[in-house]
């Protein structure tokens, strides 16, 4: 196997650096992965941002750039999971009729795309399985008088600021690995490293370009500084 490997890393949840799951994780996979076949890694490429759905392609412009790259180069996409790529078999089948090869390190070298397929289809019904039985849980709690949800208006209100505040936070520890990689680069600046975020096609929390007070924010956030604040 000699062929170049087009790195694909991403993270979603803060909750995906503790369970290995991690971009500096992901990245020392594919280098274990390509010095034992023997392969280079040619390019990263590095996306924060949610896997869900069958139309998340137009959402990762990093993967984009990454099919795009390997297209060039006549290389392969390495990831180091397959729900790297996506949770959702409609995508995976999407990316299959891309016809650029994809590897994933945990499967091995070997793996054909029917297999890919077989893979994510199995992890989409164990998804289904995990979401009916917690339906049927809260049914069962339900009938038996405990309480589930809140009716009163303040009460949402609160919970709402609660799930910002989680979701900023979230945003901003997958961010960060990104921002430190654009500093030691040679970005010093907050304009700069704006500037390297919106060339990667990387949204704040919200979707939108970052400029030098977003990058603060997002920086301070990252420190503790604006804990407890949206």
């Amino acid at each position: 196997m000699n062929q170049p490997l087009i790195s694909y890393v991403r993270v979603s949840s803060s909750r995906q650096g503790r369970s290995g799951l991690g971009l500096e994780a992901q990245r020392e996979n594919i280098a274990r992965f390509a010095e034992a076949e023997g392969c280079e890694v040619v390019a990263e490429y590095v996306e924060v941002e949610s896997g869900k759905g069958s139309d998340a392609l137009d959402r990762r412009p990093q993967l984009a750039a990454a099919l795009q790259e390997a297209r060039k180069r006549k290389g392969t996409v390495v990831v180091a999971k397959l729900d790297r790529l996506s949770r959702d078999v409609h995508f995976i089948s999407g990316l299959m009729a891309q016809r650029v090869p994809f590897l994933v390190t945990e499967l091995g070298p070997d793996v054909d795309p029917f297999i890919l397929h077989l893979y994510a289809a199995l992890g989409e019904k164990e998804r289904k399985l995990i979401a009916e039985r917690t339906k049927a849980a809260l049914a069962i709690r339900k009938a038996q008088g405990v309480r589930l949800g809140n009716p009163h208006i303040e009460d949402a209100r609160a919970a709402s600021k609660i799930a910002i505040l989680t979701e900023a936070n979230r945003h901003a520890s997958n961010v960060m690995p990104v921002i430190r990689e654009i500093q030691r680069s040679g970005a010093a600046t907050f304009r700069q490293i704006a500037e390297a975020l919106n060339a990667r096609g990387i949204h704040t929390a919200r979707g939108g370009s970052w400029h030098p007070g977003t990058v603060r924010n997002i920086m301070h956030r990252a420190a503790g500084k604006l804990r407890g604040r949206t």
